[in-house]
Formats: C-alpha cells, sequence, structure tokens
C-alpha cells in the first residue's frame, strides 16, 4: 500500500474533497488531481478501498478480498483502460476458464476465454451461443463504452446498442427458456445473469449476462489482480498522491458541514448516504425522489481458510476463476425472483472464488482462501456461514472437511461494515432497467446535486455496480466543467503526453 498521508494540517485550501475512498471515489480523486486541482479524500475505515479491500483474516500469509474478488471490467473500462493497470504494476491474471457452472448430475459448462472451446463443450447450443457472443465480442469496446456511459449521448459504435438490445428482448426475457436446446447452455448464462442480483429473467439482466458474459470470451476474461484487489486501489492512491492528494483516514464525516471549505464537494456515498450528510439542506423534491430509490437485495459474504483445493464432483470446475453455484436455469429463475421478493430460501444462487486457481500466490503449503456469497433478501440478519458451506458441499462433496476456519458476514452486517451496502446491497440500488440509467434520480446530469458544488460519484449513480470508476470518472468530468471551466478530459496514464487547458 502507498505512504498515504494521514490527517493533519495542508499548505492551502483544497480545490475539492471527496468523502469515500472506494474505487469511484479513487477514480474521481485521480482525475481531478490530474486537472491540476488541489484534492483532499475522506475514508471512516483505516483502509481506503471500500470495495478493494484485501486483508489476513486467519493466517498471516493468506490475504482474503473483503468485498470484490474478480475484476472483468477494470480491464474493460474506458478509465482503466487510460489508466493502465499493467504499467503501474498491477498485474491481471486471466485464468483460462473464466467461469463455470457445475449441475447435480455431475455436468458442469464452462465459459473459457476462448469462445471456440466453450462452444465445443455445449455441444448442439455451441453454435447458438457463438452467434450470441461472438458479435459482441467483436464490437466489445463499443458494448462495454456504451454500458458504461451512462447513455447520455450518442455512442461512438452504434452496432453495439442495436446487439445489446437485440439480445436483451430475448434473454432478458422468458423467451431465453426456448432459446438453448440442453440444460449447460441454459445454466451457463443465467448464472451471469444473476450477477444482476434480482428477479429472473428482466431486461436488466439480460443486459448484464450480454455485458459480462461477452467479456468471458476477450482476451482479459475475468481476470484477478495478483496479491489481491487492493493492488487496484493502491495504484489509484500512489496516483493520487503522486499529485498532491492527501488522505484522511479513519475519519468518519456525519454531516458536509464537518468538511474543509471548497469549490466542489464529491460524495461516494449511497442516496441514503446522501440524505444523511446534508440533511434539511436539500429541496423536498430532490429529497423524495432520493427516498423513493429502490435498494436490491442483499449479499451474504462467507470467507474460508482451507486445506486444499475444492473437491468439485465435477473436477475440471477447479480450473475455474469464478463458479456459480445456482442449479439449472429454472431453479436460478425461482431462486432469485422469491430473494427479489424478500423471501428466503434454502438453496440461494451463491457465487464463489478459490483465488488460489488463478494465482497460485495466494495458496501456502496447501492452504488456500476461499470466497463466496450468496443472494439474500435485502437486509437479511441471518448467518450465511452455513447455507453457503452446504450449498458449496452440493457439488464439492468433502468440502466440510477441508475447511479450517471461516468467517461470515451477513446482509445487514455488510451495510455496517460498508453504509455504501444498504440492507447488504452490494450493487449500491437495485438494478431494474430504468434504475439502470436513472440513478438515484430523474436528471440528465445524475452526478450533480441540488446543492452548489456538490456531486454523487457512487455506484448510485450511472453506470451502476463494479469496479470500472466510471461513475466517479464521470462525475469528476462534470464537476471540472461546471465548477472550473475545465473541459478537456486530463490525461490519465502514467506518463502523461500532453497538456489540458482551464
Amino acid at each position: 500500500m502507498p505512504d498515504i498521508p494521514g490527517a493533519g494540517p495542508v499548505p492551502t485550501a483544497p480545490d475539492v474533497v471527496i468523502v469515500g475512498t472506494g474505487p469511484n471515489g479513487l477514480a474521481a480523486g485521480v482525475t481531478l488531481a490530474r486537472a491540476g486541482l488541489r484534492v483532499e479524500l475522506y475514508e471512516r475505515d483505516g483502509q481506503i478501498g471500500g470495495g478493494l479491500r484485501t486483508a489476513s483474516l486467519f493466517d498471516s500469509d493468506i490475504v482474503h478480498d473483503i468485498c470484490s474478488a474478480v475484476h472483468p471490467m477494470a480491464a474493460a473500462s474506458r478509465f482503466f483502460r487510460e489508466f493502465d493497470l499493467a504499467a503501474r504494476g498491477v498485474e491481471l491474471l486471466s485464468p483460462e476458464v473464466s467461469y463455470a457452472h457445475p449441475l447435480d448430475d455431475g455436468r458442469a459448462a464452462l465459459a473459457f476465454r476462448d469462445l471456440d472451446a466453450t462452444c465445443a463443450g455445449l455441444g448442439r447450443d455451441g453454435d447458438r451461443w457463438r452467434a450470441l457472443m461472438r458479435p459482441l465480442a467483436e464490437h466489445s469496446t463499443g458494448t462495454v463504452d456504451f454500458v458504461l456511459s451512462g447513455q447520455r449521448a450518442l455512442p461512438r459504435d452504434l452496432v453495439a446498442p442495436l446487439l445489446l438490445a437485440r439480445g436483451m428482448l430475448v434473454h432478458g426475457t422468458r423467451l431465453t427458456r426456448r432459446r438453448f436446446r440442453d440444460e449447460p447452455a441454459r445454466a451457463l448464462l443465467t448464472g451471469v445473469a444473476a450477477h444482476g442480483v434480482g428477479k429472473l429473467p428482466s431486461l436488466a439482466s439480460g443486459a448484464v449476462a450480454l455485458l459480462l458474459g461477452h467479456l468471458a470470451h476477450t482476451g482479459a476474461g475475468w481476470p484477478l489482480p495478483r496479491g489481491g484487489s487492493a493492488r487496484i486501489a493502491d495504484a489509484l492512491a500512489a496516483d493520487i498522491i503522486a499529485h498532491g492528494g492527501v488522505f484522511h483516514t479513519g475519519v468518519e464525516v456525519t454531516d458536509l458541514a464537518e468538511l474543509p471549505a471548497a469549490k466542489a464537494v464529491l460524495l461516494d456515498v449511497s442516496p441514503k448516504g446522501l440524505r444523511a450528510l446534508a440533511g434539511a439542506r436539500l429541496p423536498s423534491r430532490y429529497a423524495r425522489a432520493l427516498d423513493a430509490f429502490r435498494y436490491g437485495p442483499g449479499a451474504a459474504k462467507v470467507d474460508f481458510l482451507v486445506s486444499e483445493p475444492i473437491p468439485w464432483a465435477a473436477p475440471e470446475v477447479g480450473t475455474a476463476g469464478t463458479v456459480h453455484l445456482g442449479g439449472t436455469q429454472a431453479e436460478m429463475f425461482r431462486q432469485e425472483t422469491l430473494t427479489a421478493r424478500g423471501v428466503r430460501t434454502d438453496e440461494p444462487f451463491v457465487l464463489l472464488v478459490d483465488p488460489a486457481v488463478t494465482d497460485p500466490g495466494r495458496a501456502r503449503g496447501g492452504v488456500r482462501p476461499v470466497w463466496a456469497y450468496a443472494h439474500v433478501p435485502h437486509g437479511d440478519p441471518t448467518d450465511p456461514g452455513d447455507l453457503v458451506r452446504d450449498r458449496i458441499e452440493r457439488y464439492a462433496p468433502g468440502f466440510r472437511a477441508t475447511v479450517l476456519a471461516q468467517r461470515s458476514v451477513s446482509a445487514s452486517g455488510l451495510e455496517r461494515y460498508n453504509p455504501n451496502y444498504v440492507g447488504g446491497d452490494i450493487g449500491a440500488g437495485a438494478m431494474t432497467l430504468g434504475q439502470s440509467v436513472l440513478r438515484p434520480t430523474a436528471r440528465f446530469d445524475s452526478y450533480r446535486t441540488p446543492l452548489p458544488g456538490v456531486y454523487l460519484c457512487s455506484a448510485s449513480t450511472p453506470p451502476g455496480p463494479s469496479v470500472h470508476g466510471m461513475s466517479g470518472y464521470l462525475a469528476a468530468l462534470s464537476a471540472l466543467r461546471r465548477e472550473f471551466a475545465i473541459r478537456t478530459p486530463p490525461p490519465l496514464g502514467p506518463v502523461e503526453t500532453g497538456m489540458f487547458t482551464k
């Protein structure tokens, strides 16, 4: 981790104050500091990063990703493409099998980075999978940039939104039940759709399936950072510090009045957090709109320390970077829809990562971390330990015997850990089609609040959840234009080759 200055006097008053150092707060900090502004960042926790934290939980030699672990969007988004993680020493490791989906009959569907290998494994559904994914992969940059743009401008690649729309009308509706002939292909795509954490099927989940699904077959696939997710946060923080930024960690801001005077304030917080910080300062109409913002189902997390690789019934699952435990398409439709309605089930969708599969350095003498979370009703206080362990055991008999230690965090506990995860909603807002674009309210500039100089830059703004940095980046560009008359985005790469004008 870079040497982060603590709270203390700074030479001059800041131009910009940022509250929250999740990936979007850090992306905003990089962008604004690169524009030559004096930036200060406040973090209530002792460690920066938000969803990008890594820590030793049971063994000092083995680290666990506390929130996010796998980062396809960090490899694909415009912000990170320009920031260039590789040039800053962050190595994104890509497994040959991006994700796997085991079934009860001993079969498993595998999404290789090699599209042809994936299609070969799907038998008579292979051609249909290729027809769905290849056009998106051929327009991958355009597809990613359109989805992560906030959809406020005409896309550069006009084909990308047409491909998405066509695919969503099939795979975001009940038509998807008939698209593939056999269960492996149906389950393989539905497991990706479940990353939308909501009712299945839906147009929003269809978009998620197409976006993440095609990225599994691109060069980077679904990568993990060598050494853990905190490496990404460290690289962002190092750049901010190199451009004069100052961090205040272990400082909880409870009211906007506690912040130093600055021309712009960017808040990497949820709408609920904005309401708390702003209090009665917000116009009543805007406050009511924030109160109407919908949060989605929760996630309940379990970290395991195990003595050996997971004993999957289908051994090939052990080659995947990510594993979806959801059963058949019909089972996932039922479970995810019940969860979205607030009904707790005994067989929830579970997303699992065995990091040492992709990054062998994460294991020590056979002992390794396992990262897993279940989708549960919003705010569920139930300890998920037994639930998740049993879910893994169903597809990996003998897993229980390998567990040396475990730590469970309920959905309500996730909110206590990070207030942005309201009710355990790690997406910072329900992923419905309308709320994917109009986050958190119906405003053309979603980042600008009615308060002078105050902007929202969290995942509760477009384009929404995942570690892509675009919410912070786009909020920072809005603040640069409106508060500082800077209209040319600053360069983000490790070597600055041009100048921007104020």
